[in-house]
């Protein structure tokens, strides 16, 4: 399934506009409360891991280019796929903390794309792939 790459490409490393990882985990703790039913089960079957980017080989992984960045990623098997609930790896959503700070300034901008970040990558795991969440607006 190709990957949407939600973030930026002209991100620029600013440590001092950085939040605590406390409150960013206050943020994706609210975005998770948010999923509605029946999506919140499936909440379940995924862990949720905050980084604060993405690592050299999730980088090459889906072919990155130096500037560009991800907000957050979904690796494991979609529950579509034949076999989802053999797979030998959990599912697991990441979502960048450095990488959204540093384009969303605005505590506001920040909450509600961890929020969209959140259902995009959820979606990932539900099977829905980049172009049906371009024709949603997620």
């Amino acid at each position: 399934m190709p990957k949407r790459r939600r973030g930026s490409r002209t991100a620029a490393r600013r440590a001092d506009r950085s939040t605590s990882h406390a409150s960013f985990e206050q943020l994706v703790e609210g975005a998770l409360a948010g999923i509605p039913d029946p999506f919140r089960a499936a909440l379940a079957e995924v862990a949720i891991v905050i980084g604060d980017e993405p690592t050299p080989d999730q980088r090459r992984e889906n072919d990155l280019a130096d500037d560009e960045q991800l907000y957050g990623l979904y690796e494991g098997v979609p529950r579509t796929e034949y076999g989802a609930d053999w797979a030998t790896l959990p599912n697991r959503i990441t979502l960048f903390r450095l990488v959204l700070e540093e384009d969303f300034a605005d505590p506001a901008d920040l909450a509600e794309e961890v929020r969209l970040t959140v259902i995009h990558e959820l979606a990932h795991h539900l099977g829905i792939d980049d172009d049906r969440l371009d024709e949603l607006g997620v």
